[in-house]
Order: structure tokens, then C-alpha cells, then sequence
């Protein structure tokens, strides 16, 4: 027994040993048969040490490395307007051998020579897949619609670089020529390549400069856009041709591959494009998007036209530009299919491709003077030939010279497309690592100066004094030519309607609010039995005068609409803009808007337009196109969602609480601040906050909440038949809308203490109140209580310059309106509650449609009475202090009332140059650049 379990345990040992044991002498096939390790670094393994069957543990180290040296070197770099191509480019230079590849072990560990083809490998593929992208932003419709000036300013800009870059190719083709890597290719071919290298321009990162700079609509702005275009497409097309040139030599070869390449294109421009169209209106990805069939044959056409360009000896990108030409731009599809695939693209797959040419540039190899001679001389080429050329051509097709330097230093910008040029030109041997450097710095250079150049040369001031010069208004010099006042611009206008212009902020959280304030702004129809029956005596004795003084109130309200989007990083955000006249007429929220105007009292109207601008210029945008547009007022919704961010997530943690303060939101807070700030000066603001934003959190009679409430805890409840089920949502726990009625009267309560917030406040309620179905109650503070007859005493002896701004107001009130406006007057001289009875009595049982209108700036009046020590203004607020304690009362007695808070404009001082800036009259040599 003994010797049997003994013989069994020997032949276990064994066993063991021979799978998991080491090799013994003369048994060197043993190990051949194990399975690779599998305990990572518990077993040893070296994460930096390049295994080809399993190579992604290397190359998530070097991605991580990759991303986050990029995105935190484009951290400083954006407060500089600089694009993100330039951290790129310098993380590569970084990781390269000029900086950390000095570092002992660095390279070997972390970007092994055995690494790189995997590595290139993924980068390669984010470039075939970003050319794909640049060929969908480029929209040939844009170049045909201006192919005139396009023509001319992207010829000239492209004809005298090529020259001088054939120039300055002759001395680095016979200096440079010895270096190791240059395969032997004739003088024509080099130049060539040069020529093409100092004549692209980069067109995506073009379009974010002129995003960034708010030029993409300006005629600077359209004209370079144009004109990118066509550089852009010609370019391409004369390095693919370079590319054939060097892989065939010359001859007969060259000429076949140039003439197969033709007739790639237009088989995809006349066969393949007809056929995809086909399918996107079968499949509806035009209305809808692209569906994710669409988007697998998408990406399979790009890389079966990659394949083909590539094994005829032209380089695979050509083939995904072409594909991305084809794409449609109708219905948004071009930025809608652009939004699905960009993101992995610019945030993985093109820094790699750009570290890839970092660790192909050794800036060690600039180590004497002819060398940085060519630098020098390479950079002064690439400036000289574009801002000569672009600024000549601009300038015969009318521009001023101030604009012709901007589009030449805007179409000196290289960018990320330069440096996939110069990569091509490096791999194909054409450039040495020495010239690759060379040109490297200089795309870095011409990029990094665009900016700076184009704000220096361009500035806002400028622009307004250019564009107002060219409408005839002003001179020269900036003195006005005449103060022409425009159909509907009368003084007699401006006296009966406070805000006959209105720019309203549009959001997708904030229509309801809006259609009601539109409401009040336009009023409702009313029959003509609605209309003889709320008319009094008074105003049928005046029936001779009602007609004409009807027509004199009732002048057409322009409203424009301005919905804001924010521009990103994204390609797509930048299609946006270039896209935005078609794009806006798509948009469900402009049409929406639009839509409002129906059914109105008096007639409006309306227009919409969108704005893609970066966040933090939100109030700004508002601003300015309240000016464009001589708007009177600025109507701002309250933000329903908590944040400057449009979208609500169904996945909050929890809506307001009872106690929560529904208007302490600091993002908005902000951008009303800012707009407060900015349209000081400018004209009037409202901010508008609906009711059902008062009441998130508190609830109603019944005991719902409104209009959020808390999620119900939904639990599985088990049935009889022994299955769980969810439990049926009742009606009651979904949103709860009340449609208004159009008979009901809509009530305004208006506070006046004296300030120009509240005299504006008190203008605006009686332009709403000669809308059919308002009223209005003015509630005026005084100190102590005034005799209102000896008030109209002085008027009738006409003393009115003893009367109050409030009391003028009420004596020039038309017969129209007069029966729909009461004043009260509110003496208060110990706190502010008896001014909030007065606004908020029996508000919560009162049918209609409350709206209560405040100014910002609210105190005691000064000349009617002294206040005591406790001031309306108990604590500070965004919308005024007086306004805290009105919501906080409005939320504890569950008043379901809106609330609409004004600012007042500053009074114009000063005339001539002071109307469009300090700098428009001054004596600024360089303003005579434009004459």
C-alpha cells in the first residue's frame, strides 16, 4: 500500500514538473508548449517593455502620456486664442529627442524603435479618419456663392508663396540635398513639394480663428472662408500629385497614376454620390441624422477609397477628403454625422499623429547658421508671399487696406494641415530630418502669430467705425454725417412705446415663459362684443377719436429673437457657424418663436437668428446684437434648469427644496450680471421669471408640487401570478401645464420709489396695458401722503415741472389705456411689508394672469418724505435686494404671480465720436491705412 501511494505521488511530482517546472538540461522544447504569463507584474512583467503579442500595455502608456502633456499645454495656450494644434505639435517636440529623449532610457522605455509601427499604425488611421472630417467642413456651396473674389484672393495667395518657395527650394535642395533620408529626386519634384508646403493655408483651423475672433460673417470673414476653401482643395490636389511624381519617378508611370486619379474622382462625383445620396433620403438620414447603418457604410467608403488612393500610389488621405467632399451638408447631415465620430478622433487619434511628428523633429540638428539662416529665410517666404499676395488681391476687389492685411495674415495661417504636409513629405523622403525641423518651426511660427496679428490689425473698434463709414453715417474721421432718424424711429413713438424693439434671448427651458411675456407685449384678439362690453362711458363718448388714436398705439412691434449656442472644440461647433443661416432656419426653437406672432392684437414682427459663441461671451453677444439690431429692450427668461445649460437632466438628485432660493443660481447669476453690466449704456434689460419657477418646491392645495416634485420611490410589488411588476404611474405625477384663458384679464402690478429702474418699470406696464385684457396697478411709495388735487392743479396751470416724473406720466395717459390703470399710493416709512401687501394683496385668490414689475434698483425717494433706517434694500440680490424679499414672500404665501425685473438705460451723454467709441474719432495714424 505504502509503495503504490509512493509510485502515485512520483508520478504526480513528475507530471507537475514537466508543465510548470523548468526545462531540464537538453530539453530546450519544453517551455515551447506553455501558455504566455498570465500574473502581469506579480510574475515580473515589465510594463515598459515592448511585447508584440500583447503591444497595448506599451501603448496605453504612451497615449496617457500623449493626452495629458497635450491638454494641459492647451491650457495656457487657449487664454491666448492659440488652436490646440499648437500643444500638440510642441507635446511632440517635448517627447521627441529635443527635450525628454535626452533623458537617459527615456525613448528606449517608452517610444522603443519596435513600438513605433503599432503606434504609427493608430495614428495613421486618425488621419486618414480626420481628412475625412476636413473634407466634410469644406462646403463647396460656400465656394461657389463667392467664387469671384475666392478666385482671386486664393490664386494670388497661393501663386506668389509657390514662386517664392520654388526660390528659396533651390538653396535647401543644393544645402540640404547630402543628408541621410533624402531619397534622389529631381529639382522639379523638391520644388514642388516646397511650393505646396509655403502656399496651403490651414483651413479647420482657419475657421476657429475667425470663430473665435467673431469675423466669420464679416467680409473679412467670408472672404478668407472662401478663398480657404478653394486653397484648400488645390492644395491637396497638387500634393497628391507630388506624391505620384516621387513614388512613380517620371514618365509614363507618373501620367497614368495622374490620369487614374481623375478618373477616381469623378467616378465618386457621378456615380458613388448619387448612389449615397439615394440612400440617405431612403433611410431618412438627412431629416433625422445618420443612422448607425449609414455611419458603418460612411466610415467603409473612406477607408475603401483610402485603399485605392493609397495602392495607386497617391497618399490614402486624398481618398477620405474626396469621400468627405461627397457628403451632402442639406438637412445638417455633414454636422450631424461629424458630431458622431470627431470626439474620439481629436481627443486620441490625432495627438498621436502630431506626437508621431514630434518625435520626428530634432531641434538639436539646428546647430549652426546657414541652418537657421533657411529658418529664418523659410519663415519670412511663408509670411511674405501670403500677406502680399492675400492683401494685393484683396485690395483690387475693393476692400481698404486695413482689411486687405488681415486677410493676407489670415491666409498665412499654417496649422495642423501644414504639418500633415510636411509628415507626408518626411515619409516619402522628400524632406530630410534637418529640413523637416526647419519647416516644422516655421509652421509653428505662422500659426502662433495669426491671431495676434489679426486682433492688432482688426480690432472691434475699428470694426464698428468701418461698418458705419460704409452705411454713410459718419466720416472719416468719425464725425457723424447726419442724424437721420429712421420710419418707426419717431420721437412721437419713442413716447408712446418705451420698447417698440425687443431682443429676446431664446431657450429651449424657457418657451413657455416666453410666449407669456410675449403675450403681454402683444396682447390678445378680443371680439367685438368683448370690446363694446369693457368699454365705459367715458371712452364711448370718445368713439370719434378711437380709431386714430387706435392706429397712432397700435405701430408694428419688432421682436428678434437671439438663441445662443456655445461654440467648443468640436469640428462640428465650427460647422455650425459656417452653416448658420441654413442651420437657424431648422431650428424647432426659432420656428417655435416664430410661431407666437399668431393670433396677436397688434401687428408684429418677428425674426429669429442663432449665435455660436463661446460661453463667457454670452452677455456680450447679447449686447451687441441688441445694437445691430437698435433694439429698446433686452428680455431675458430665468433659467429653469439651474445652469446657463438649456437642457434639464431627468436624473436631477433632487428639485428644489421648500426653503431653496430659486433664483440663487451662480452660472445665470453671471450672465445677468453681465448683461446688467454691459447694457448699461446700451438700452433697457428685463429678466423674466415665470411663476412655476417661484413655486418649485412649495406645494399646492392639493399637494402636488409645481411644476417638479420629488421622485416617487417606485418599488416591485409582487402579483398573485408570482411575477413582479412595476406599479402604473398615476396621471398626476407627470408635468402639469394649465392653459391660459384668452378672456381673462392679465393684471400688472407695478412698484415706483422714484428710481429710473422704476419709472422704466412704470413706461413699460402702460405700453402693455393699451394691449387688449391687461390692467394695471402702479403702487407709488411716497414718504408721507401728497394732495393729488392740488397735483392737477399745477397742470392745469401748467406748474409741471413741480410734478413728479410718475405724476406726468399719469397726466398724459390716453383715454385708451386710462380706465385700465389705477395708481395707489403706499405710505412707508417703517419697512418694506406694507409695500409687499400692497403689490401682493389677495394675489393668491385674484384670477388672471399676475405679473409683477419691479425695477433692479429700488429706495425710498428722497424728496417725498425722509425713510427710516430700514430701507427696502435689505440684502443684495442679482435682481436688487427689494426683489429677495418679494420672492421669498411670494414662495411662502404660494402666490402664483410672474415677476418681471427691469433696468433702465443710462441717458445718452455727449455726441458725434462719442456714439460709436473713443477710438473712432481720434487721431490714430493708422486709421489712414483705410482711406
Amino acid at each position: 500500500m505504502t509503495s503504490a501511494t509512493t509510485t502515485i505521488l512520483q508520478t504526480v511530482t513528475r507530471t507537475i514538473s514537466s508543465v510548470s517546472g523548468p526545462p531540464a538540461s537538453g530539453t530546450s522544447n519544453a517551455s515551447a508548449d506553455r501558455a504566455p504569463p498570465q500574473g502581469g507584474v506579480f510574475e515580473g512583467l515589465n510594463p515598459t517593455h515592448y511585447d508584440t503579442k500583447n503591444p497595448i500595455t506599451l501603448f496605453v502608456i504612451q497615449a496617457v502620456i500623449v493626452i495629458a502633456f497635450t491638454r494641459l499645454l492647451h491650457w495656457p495656450l487657449s487664454k491666448l486664442r492659440q488652436p490646440r494644434v499648437i500643444a500638440e505639435v510642441i507635446t511632440g517636440i517635448l517627447l521627441g529627442p529635443s527635450v525628454f529623449g535626452r533623458i537617459p532610457g527615456f525613448t528606449q522605455h517608452i517610444f522603443p524603435t519596435a513600438s513605433m509601427p503599432a503606434f504609427s499604425l493608430a495614428a495613421n488611421i486618425g488621419l486618414v479618419l480626420f481628412l475625412f472630417l476636413v473634407g466634410l467642413e469644406v462646403d463647396l456651396r460656400f465656394l461657389a456663392s463667392n467664387w469671384k473674389i475666392a478666385l482671386s484672393v486664393g490664386a494670388a495667395g497661393m501663386a506668389l508663396p509657390f514662386g517664392l518657395g520654388v526660390g528659396i527650394a533651390y538653396g535647401l535642395y543644393h544645402e540640404f540635398r547630402e543628408d541621410e533620408g533624402i531619397m534622389p529626386i529631381s529639382f522639379g519634384v523638391y520644388a514642388l513639394f516646397i511650393g505646396v508646403a509655403l502656399a496651403i493655408t490651414a483651413f479647420p483651423v482657419l475657421c476657429r480663428i475667425l470663430v473665435s475672433l467673431k469675423l466669420l460673417t464679416t467680409p473679412v470673414g467670408v472672404i478668407v472662408l472662401s478663398a480657404g476653401v478653394g486653397n484648400d482643395v488645390v492644395g491637396w490636389i497638387l500634393l497628391a500629385l507630388c506624391v505620384a511624381l516621387v513614388n512613380s519617378g517620371a514618365g509614363l508611370t507618373a501620367l497614368w497614376i495622374f490620369l487614374v486619379a481623375i478618373a477616381y474622382c469623378l467616378f465618386l462625383a457621378f456615380a458613388i454620390k448619387p448612389a449615397f445620396h439615394w440612400i440617405l433620403r431612403k433611410t431618412k438620414s438627412l431629416e433625422n441624422g445618420p443612422t448607425q447603418g449609414v455611419v458603418a457604410l460612411t466610415i467603409l467608403l473612406v477607408l475603401a477609397s483610402s485603399f485605392f488612393t493609397n495602392i495607386i500610389g497617391i497618399h490614402a488621405i486624398f481618398g477620405a477628403f474626396m469621400v468627405g467632399l461627397i457628403c451632402p451638408h442639406e438637412g445638417g447631415f455633414a454636422i450631424k454625422l461629424t458630431e458622431k465620430i470627431e470626439d474620439l478622433i481629436s481627443v486620441l487619434f490625432l495627438p498621436l499623429y502630431f506626437a508621431l511628428s514630434g518625435l520626428s523633429t530634432n531641434l538639436g540638428l539646428l546647430d549652426n547658421g546657414i541652418t537657421w539662416g533657411y529658418v529664418v529665410g523659410v519663415t519670412a517666404v511663408a509670411f511674405i508671399g501670403k500677406i502680399v499676395g492675400g492683401t494685393v488681391a484683396a485690395r483690387l476687389n475693393g476692400l481698404v487696406w486695413r482689411e486687405s492685411f488681415t486677410i493676407g495674415c489670415l491666409m498665412s495661417c499654417k496649422g495642423l494641415v501644414e504639418l500633415i504636409v510636411l509628415n507626408i513629405g518626411l515619409q516619402a523622403r522628400i524632406l530630410s530630418q534637418r529640413t523637416f525641423t526647419i519647416f516644422v518651426v516655421m509652421a509653428l511660427v505662422t500659426t502662433f502669430a495669426t491671431t495676434p496679428l489679426v486682433v492688432w490689425l482688426y480690432p472691434d473698434w475699428y470694426q464698428e467705425k468701418l461698418d458705419l463709414w460704409r452705411k454713410g453715417k459718419i466720416n472719416w474721421d468719425g464725425t457723424p454725417i447726419s442724424a437721420t432718424v429712421e420710419q418707426g424711429d419717431s420721437a412721437e413713438e419713442m413716447e408712446v412705446d418705451v420698447a417698440s424693439r425687443v431682443l429676446v434671448y431664446l431657450r429651449t427651458d424657457g418657451l413657455s415663459s416666453l410666449f407669456n411675456i410675449i403675450g403681454l407685449l402683444t396682447g390678445r384678439r378680443q371680439s367685438s362684443q368683448q370690446k363694446t362690453t369693457q368699454l365705459t362711458n367715458t371712452e364711448k363718448r370718445a368713439s370719434a377719436n378711437m380709431d386714430e388714436n387706435h392706429l397712432k398705439y397700435q405701430r408694428p412691434l419688432r421682436i428678434h429673437g437671439l438663441r445662443l449656442m456655445e461654440l467648443t472644440e468640436r469640428n462640428s461647433s465650427v460647422m455650425k457657424v459656417s452653416e448658420l443661416e441654413e442651420y437657424a432656419t431648422r431650428d424647432p426653437i426659432i420656428k417655435a418663436f416664430g410661431s407666437s406672432a399668431h393670433g396677436t392684437a397688434r401687428d408684429v414682427t418677428m425674426s429669429g437668428q442663432i449665435a455660436v459663441v463661446p460661453d463667457h461671451s454670452f452677455a456680450n453677444t447679447l449686447v451687441q446684437r441688441a445694437t445691430n439690431t437698435r433694439s429698446h429692450l433686452i428680455l431675458l427668461p430665468w433659467s429653469e434648469t439651474g445652469s446657463v445649460s438649456e437642457i434639464p437632466s431627468s436624473f436631477d438628485s433632487a428639485p428644489l427644496g421648500a426653503n431653496a432660493d430659486p433664483l440663487a443660481n451662480r452660472s445665470f447669476s453671471s450672465l445677468v450680471v453681465s448683461v446688467f453690466d454691459e447694457a448699461r449704456s446700451t438700452c433697457h434689460v428685463a429678466i423674466f421669471v415665470d411663476r412655476s419657477l417661484l413655486r418649485q418646491g412649495v406645494s399646492d392645495n392639493d399637494g402636488q408640487s409645481s411644476p417638479v416634485q420629488e421622485r416617487a420611490t417606485r418599488q416591485l410589488s409582487r402579483t398573485w401570478t408570482g411575477v413582479a411588476s412595476m406599479p402604473d404611474l398615476h396621471e398626476n405625477q407627470g408635468m402639469l401645464f394649465k392653459s391660459s384663458d384668452s378672456n381673462v384679464m392679465a393684471q400688472i402690478r407695478v412698484l415706483y420709489t422714484g428710481t429710473a429702474d422704476d419709472l422704466f418699470a412704470v413706461r413699460l406696464a402702460l405700453q402693455l396695458a393699451k394691449n387688449g385684457g391687461v390692467t394695471v396697478r402702479i403702487i407709488n411709495v411716497i414718504g408721507e401722503q401728497i394732495d393729488t388735487t392740488t397735483t392737477k392743479s399745477a397742470f392745469s396751470l401748467g406748474r409741471r415741472k413741480e410734478a413728479t416724473p410718475l405724476q406726468e406720466l399719469e397726466h398724459e395717459i390716453s383715454d385708451l389705456v386710462k380706465n385700465n390703470v389705477t395708481f395707489e399710493d403706499v405710505n412707508t416709512t417703517a419697512s418694506s411689508a406694507v409695500v409687499l401687501d400692497a403689490l401682493l394683496l389677495n394675489s393668491a385668490s385674484d384670477s388672471g394672469d399676475i405679473t409683477v414689475l419691479v425695477g433692479r434698483n429700488v429706495a425710498a425717494p428722497q424728496n417725498q418724505g425722509t425713510p427710516s433706517s430700514s430701507t427696502l434694500l435689505e440684502r443684495p440680490n442679482v435682481l436688487g435686494g427689494f426683489t429677495s424679499n418679494l420672492v421669498a414672500r411670494m414662495r411662502g404665501d404660494k402666490i402664483a404671480a410672474n415677476l418681471l425685473v427691469v433696468q433702465a438705460k443710462l441717458p445718452v451723454v455727449g455726441k458725434g465720436s462719442e456714439l460709436v467709441g473713443k477710438h473712432v474719432g481720434g487721431s490714430d495714424e493708422s486709421l489712414a491705412m483705410g482711406s
